[in-house]
């Protein structure tokens, strides 16, 4: 979906990385990028926000293997190339430059997308609540057949507990029409859903674009996912690690669950819930509790003593003696 920008833009420059970069270096920087400068840790920097739609124009071109590879041929022509739509009697610009470029003649598809002084907030400004436009990409005319709308790209943001169950949410249009959106349970950070028929109308009867909904999940004080995984890190006390206890564990929106900490557990070993994870059409991940240890701040004096007594008690053991061997190889 060529546009007259993709001669005249650096995606690469613009998202820092070499025009050989994986997909997955890719997703990883943009990410970062995305975070940083997002409005919504950036309101009201003007800046901030111009830069957040710079960044993802690139890596909706970029991360879509397509329009990467199409991207890539354009780039390699110059930035000097020009196209016009094809006029009545005559031949089209756009033709003349990529005819036969891509093994396509007569007939070939190609798109436009609106530039000039558009820009995306006018399209279809205030989307969806506290979500922001990025890109909005074109659609595609191919010879005897009507246009398909122009996708759009924007952006919301979840709270952990939704893009974790899964719910809908209502998400509201410039012209005031609320879309109802099914979030799938498990979707994850950066993660986009297509909505069908919900871009921009075709100027000719055709099918209406999509709309590409980009995912942000808030962060949770308690629960981090490891893929279908939740972790949690659980304080237990020296006496508990030391002489094995029963100890409670929150799950995610639900009551917490007992669970056994054998006798002389050390800290970092993982006790795992089954099946209390985050549960989705592709299965259901379990609740991985992450023992720490907690040391008192404070001991009073018959505290301390009973502290010295069992160290004169234990068996002079180094436990750092087999990490200490290991490093000097």
């Amino acid at each position: 979906m060529a546009s007259q920008d993709w001669f005249d833009k650096d995606f690469y420059q613009v998202l820092g990385v070499s025009k050989d970069a994986s997909d997955a270096e890719i997703k990883k920087v943009y990410r970062k990028l995305a975070r940083k400068y997002h409005p919504d840790q950036n309101p009201g920097d003007a800046a901030a926000e111009a830069k957040f739609k710079e960044i993802s124009e690139a890596n909706a071109v970029l991360s879509d293997p397509e329009q990467r590879k199409e991207y890539d041929a354009i780039r390699a022509m110059g930035t000097g190339a020009r196209f016009t739509a094809p006029g009545a009697g005559g031949q089209g610009g756009f033709d003349d430059v990529f005819g036969g470029m891509f093994g396509q003649g007569g007939g070939q598809r190609y798109t436009f997308q609106q530039g000039g002084g558009a820009e995306y907030d006018d399209l279809l400004s205030g989307l969806f609540g506290g979500g922001r436009f990025g890109q909005s990409t074109g659609g595609y005319r191919g010879f005897g057949g009507p246009t398909k709308g122009r996708d759009v790209s924007a952006t919301t943001t979840l709270d952990f507990i939704t893009a974790t169950k899964g719910d809908q949410v209502t998400l509201q249009t410039a012209d005031g029409k609320p879309i109802t959106v099914r979030i799938p349970a498990g979707v994850s950070d950066g993660q986009k859903i297509r909505l069908r028929g919900k871009g921009h109308p075709s100027p000719d009867g055709g099918e209406t674009g999509d709309l590409i909904l980009t995912v942000n999940v808030r962060k949770h004080p308690v629960f981090e996912r490891d893929g279908l995984n939740l972790r949690v890190t659980v304080p237990v006390t020296f006496t508990e690690a030391a002489l094995g206890a029963t100890i409670q564990v929150p799950t995610l929106g639900g009551d917490p669950v007992k669970l056994k900490v054998a006798p002389g557990t050390p800290s970092g070993r993982v006790l795992r819930v089954k099946g209390r994870g985050v549960e989705t059409k592709k299965g259901t991940g379990d609740l991985l509790a992450v023992v720490q240890i907690a040391v008192p701040s404070h001991l009073s004096k018959d505290a301390q003593a009973a502290v010295e007594a069992l160290a004169a008690a234990l068996p002079d053991e180094n436990p750092r003696d087999e990490l200490l061997a290991k490093a000097r190889g």
